[in-house]
């Protein structure tokens, strides 16, 4: 699945649209195709703020615009500069929750010139399903959005 989804990202990032519709359309793409992507979204470093802002994203609407780092997974991985997976978000104390539905969340660092920038941020409603060919595959699609930034 995710072998057949690289050339298409990377089609995606090739396009002539904004980079907005770019991470939009990967955000979409990623939804569609991976039956275990319930809500996909890319969240960034919000100017010189200690800070994430939602960027785009795929999936229910959250209110989770604005992360603090340190909040929250996505605000660990902010600090961490590391992959961070969560098999069962319940098990989590520092868990930000966006919906009653999500059993799991991944968040992997988006990185340009070296520095920390952003974040591809997945929530499951299926319990524990990530594997490292999921944080592979993420960290390909950081890789090839990092072009466009």
């Amino acid at each position: 699945m995710f072998d057949a989804l690289r050339p298409q990202v990377s089609s995606i990032i090739d396009s002539n649209k904004t980079p907005d519709a770019k991470m939009l359309d990967i955000c979409e793409l990623l939804k569609a195709n991976v039956p275990h992507y319930d809500w996909v979204g890319f969240y960034f470093k919000n100017g010189d703020k200690r800070e994430l802002k939602l960027g785009s994203y795929a999936g229910a609407p959250t209110d989770h615009t604005i992360i603090p780092f340190g909040k929250g997974i996505c605000g660990q991985v902010a600090e961490s500069n590391e992959n961070f997976v969560v098999p069962d978000v319940q098990a989590q104390d520092n868990y930000i929750a966006c919906s009653i539905t999500v059993k799991a969340e991944i968040v992997v660092p988006l990185f340009l010139n070296g520095e920390n920038i952003g974040q591809i941020d997945i929530d499951s409603n299926t319990p524990d399903p990530f594997t490292e060919a999921d944080e592979t595959f993420l960290e390909f699609v950081n890789f090839e959005v990092a072009k466009i930034l």
